[in-house]
């Protein structure tokens, strides 16, 4: 027998899926006692409504992205109990990548058809606005068609510390140097309880949000992230999701949100907490229904894998994330999926929606309507190179550096 719902909660489902706005109390409700094919019916009419005639003529389309995520040093100083990638400053694993391996990694995203390069590491104790300056400003004076989608508001607070200048003025330094977009990284979880169990050395969670609503009023969009399992409650889940409605409130600045699951290797955690596929799955309807003001929801096949992340396509997700040419964070953790472009590509049209490459901005590049024209390239996959995974260097002929 199917679970019932009460009047007042199919009241809130029903105005959800129609694009209406419901509150923190009604999209907790739903999290914990919706049916989950009710939570993802409802989700799925939400992402409909919003993208008919403009994703297809039905909103048929999901998209996919190329891109590159450069770590340019491990070395950190926050030390975030969850993750597996970081060194202490001082330790004789510590490394840094030189700009010209950098330079020489952006040129094989452009070779393989990327579009975007994520530059994202540690927080170094010496790399203040100047080192991202450099680095963006050579970049772009070799690549000028790559976006530089990168950062969040943990490196903005931490290199402006370093180099003893204001928010404001290190944001700036970096749209000028070349940074296009703020990646949303180091959101992990808002509410105080579970950010200081999890990450105590970094800012608050509402110091978090101040920074990218400041980024956003300087005119860099960004996206917003959520970890999950990590021993956080479903009330905090919910108060995550409230408080990054209430910035796009104010802002608009919030391209899209990308909740990720946390990975138990080789992390103080030990993997004692984790979220389930289904927990999942419900946190990505939620998050559509609720998150009425925030455009895309992104499934990451990365962190829940390949059939997680299709099945996200039905609740309400519109974007499959990326072709990860180059990944080390989350694969440290234990994070091991790996994927093509053609798989990408099939696993969103077998969920019977039309696969497209988007750019950073969700515009449209290449429309997969027809299979007969699919990319038959295997040579764009995801972990080409990898200090994580083992074989990542999996293309020699590509002459990738191999850094471990």
């Amino acid at each position: 027998m199917s679970k019932q719902i009460s009047a007042e909660l199919q009241d809130a489902l029903d105005r959800a899926a129609d694009g209406g706005r419901i509150e923190y109390e009604e999209a907790l409700e739903l999290y914990r006692h919706a049916p989950l094919h009710s939570l993802g019916t409802a989700a799925d009419a939400a992402r409909r409504k919003r993208y008919s005639g403009v994703y297809g003529e039905n909103g048929e389309i999901a998209t996919y992205i190329i891109e590159r995520n450069i770590n340019y040093t491990n070395a950190c100083v926050t030390a975030c109990k969850f993750c597996a990638f970081y060194a202490a400053p001082k330790s004789d694993k510590v490394w840094s990548r030189p700009l010209e391996d950098i330079l020489r990694r952006c040129a094989e995203t452009v070779a393989l058809g990327g579009t975007q390069i994520m530059f994202q590491g540690g927080h170094h104790p010496d790399y203040g606005v100047e080192y991202y300056e450099e680095n963006f400003r050579a970049i772009k004076a070799e690549f000028p068609q790559l976006v530089i989608h990168s950062l969040g508001a943990s490196e903005v607070q931490h290199m402006a510390k370093v180099s003893g200048v204001t928010i404001e003025e290190a944001i700036t330094r970096l749209k000028e140097s070349g940074l296009d977009s703020f990646a949303g990284a180091g959101a992990e979880l808002l509410p105080a309880r579970p950010r200081t169990a999890i990450a105590p050395l970094k800012e608050s969670g509402e110091r978090w949000l101040e920074i990218m609503e400041t980024a956003h009023g300087l005119g860099l969009e960004s996206t917003s992230t959520m970890l999950m399992g990590t021993g956080e409650t479903n009330a905090e889940r919910i108060e995550h999701l409230r408080m990054i409605r209430d910035v796009q409130d104010r802002t608009g600045g919030f391209r899209a949100f990308i909740p990720y699951t946390y990975q138990p290797e080789n992390n103080h955690l030990k993997g004692r907490t984790q979220a389930t596929m289904f927990e999942y799955l419900r946190l990505i309807a939620v998050a559509r229904l609720y998150l009425h003001n925030v455009a895309h929801i992104q499934g990451s096949w990365l962190t829940v894998g390949k059939e997680a992340g299709q099945l996200s396509l039905h609740y309400g997700a519109d974007d499959l994330g990326s072709v990860m040419l180059e990944e080390n964070v989350v694969s440290s953790a234990g994070a091991k999926h790996r994927s093509n472009r053609m798989e990408l590509i099939h696993l969103i049209r077998a969920a019977g929606r039309v696969p497209a490459q988007r750019s950073t901005t969700y515009n449209l590049i290449t429309v997969h309507d027809d299979p007969a024209n699919d990319p038959v390239d295997d040579h764009v996959m995801s972990h080409i190179a990898s200090t994580a995974i083992e074989g990542g260097t999996a293309h020699p002929e590509l002459k990738l550096v191999d850094v471990r």
